[in-house]
């Protein structure tokens, strides 16, 4: 088992959900069974949690496609930051099948890990990417997008970037949690945010923060503050809010902003 988890990985096995009709809905979806766990924590597997999205409302994964390129960065944490949630924003457009934004997006995740020293490893991948967002081979570049994430971490690794490697999980999970806020909160129901309950792996974020004093920087502090308002929103017995799940949202979105523009 790697050491890191994966993030942004795409699902490669098929789980079984229920169609959400309302004869046969599940109370509560278990999101364990849309994860794997990696150091005893619950990873959500994106391709998992969006396809849950996808039966229980349709969903235009179109609207949800980022225009907004990012700023350029020096500082080696917010370019990992940052490209986490790029690799994310490649999952939501393979959800949405835009090869151009694909296919942009593979080239931006080979510039920002040329930023944090990893590039040459990925290069291959964005360029298979390219070509099967040509094709339309949408499992295929799902695959690359996982292969991408593992060289990217693999790589960091090698050179003890650890941590660096732990702020691109980062970033790709806010970018996600913001993408799924917002759907859940356009078409509400106790399932789809069910979907948010994931209290183990935001703690494991809050101890590798914490874990980090030579990143001082404005940003990751934000986030470390932010992370204590969330906590008790999704860490409940009880079913997640209407009122959450738009408090997380508001959250998440601030926080993604201040990771692809240089407000802080």
């Amino acid at each position: 088992m790697r050491r890191f988890f994966n993030l942004l990985l795409a699902g490669g096995c098929a789980l079984g959900f229920a169609q959400a009709r309302a004869a046969d809905a599940p109370r509560r979806i278990d999101v364990k069974r849309l994860s794997r766990t990696v150091e005893d924590v619950v990873v959500p597997l994106p391709n998992e949690i969006f396809g849950a999205l996808n039966k229980l409302d349709s969903v235009n994964w179109k609207e949800y496609v980022r225009t907004n390129k990012g700023t350029s960065f020096t500082e080696r944490p917010r370019i990992a930051l940052l490209l986490g949630a790029t690799i994310a924003d490649g999952f939501i457009a393979v959800q949405a099948e835009d090869a151009p934004s694909v296919k942009e997006i593979g080239q931006r995740v080979v510039s920002l890990a040329k930023g944090i020293g990893v590039g040459n490893s990925i290069v291959p991948h964005a360029k298979a990417i390219t070509e099967a967002a040509d094709h339309r081979k949408w499992d295929a570049v799902r695959q690359e997008l996982d292969r991408t994430q593992n060289s990217v971490q693999q790589a960091m690794n090698e050179v003890h970037d650890e941590k660096l490697s732990q702020l691109v999980s980062l970033g790709g999970w806010l970018r996600g949690t913001q993408v799924l806020t917002s759907v859940v909160d356009r078409h509400f129901s106790a399932d789809g945010a069910e979907l948010l309950h994931q209290p183990d792996l935001l703690e494991y974020f809050q101890r590798k923060l914490a874990s980090m004093p030579e990143f001082n920087i404005p940003l990751l502090g934000q986030i470390r503050n932010s992370l204590v308002e969330v906590k008790p929103l999704i860490e409940t017995e009880k079913p997640i809010s209407a009122a959450s799940v738009r408090r997380i949202n508001q959250i998440t979105t601030g926080l993604d902003e201040q990771i692809v523009t240089r407000r802080q």
